[in-house]
């Protein structure tokens, strides 16, 4: 099984890339949140990898970090979700977001992303509450505490939205680091902003 390749991108989409790893070109399926912290076409790649055996096809899917593979394994246990869907799932919400959401049982907000219906978003809510919040006490966006959920809301929130504007989830989160302190009130429009000032 491959679990991990580093080599040159020679493609990438949104959907998919391909990496030459010592000459020979892996087409790998990558989520969102993983295509946009990518470096651009020539440069050197590292991807964890998780290997899915089917009759007729071997399939790769890449992830830039430890913890999206980490929520990418826990999904594909859940009972009718495969890894096209979940790879789905981590495309349509940031990974931080997806394990609180996770951890909290919140099926409403599971239930936001695209292709989740609603006995899906509860199996999920379900099944994995307990993993993922073991997965949180490790894991966060920020160091340093935060003073209310509401609050650590928003900063999800604006880390999910400024990944998919192609930000890389380091410099997003080095932004987000420094926008918070110097903000009196904070609302997600101007995090947003003053981390987007950062990044410019």
């Amino acid at each position: 099984m491959i679990a991990y390749l580093s080599g040159l991108l020679l493609r990438k989409t949104p959907g998919s890339v391909i990496i030459d790893a010592g000459g020979i070109g892996y087409e790998v399926i990558v989520p969102l949140s993983t295509f946009c912290s990518l470096p651009e076409k020539n440069q050197r790649v590292n991807l964890n990898i998780y290997t899915h055996v089917r009759e007729d096809a071997l399939v790769l899917f890449g992830f830039g970090t430890e913890l999206e593979k980490e929520i990418f394994l826990m999904l594909t246990s859940v009972s009718g979700i495969g890894p096209k869907l979940s790879v789905n799932i981590l495309s349509g919400i940031g990974p931080q977001e997806l394990l609180e959401a996770m951890a909290g049982g919140d099926a409403r907000r599971l239930r936001a992303i695209p292709g989740v219906g609603k006995k899906t978003a509860e199996r999920i809510a379900m099944e994995l509450k307990d993993r993922a919040s073991k997965a949180l006490g490790t894991q966060d966006i920020l160091t340093g505490p935060v003073p209310d959920s509401e609050e650590k809301r928003l900063i999800d929130d604006a880390f999910s939205a400024l990944l998919n504007l192609g930000y890389s989830a380091k410099a997003t989160k080095a932004a987000l680091e420094k926008a918070r302190p110097g903000i009196e009130e904070i609302t997600l429009e101007g995090l947003i902003r003053k981390a987007l000032n950062i990044l410019a």
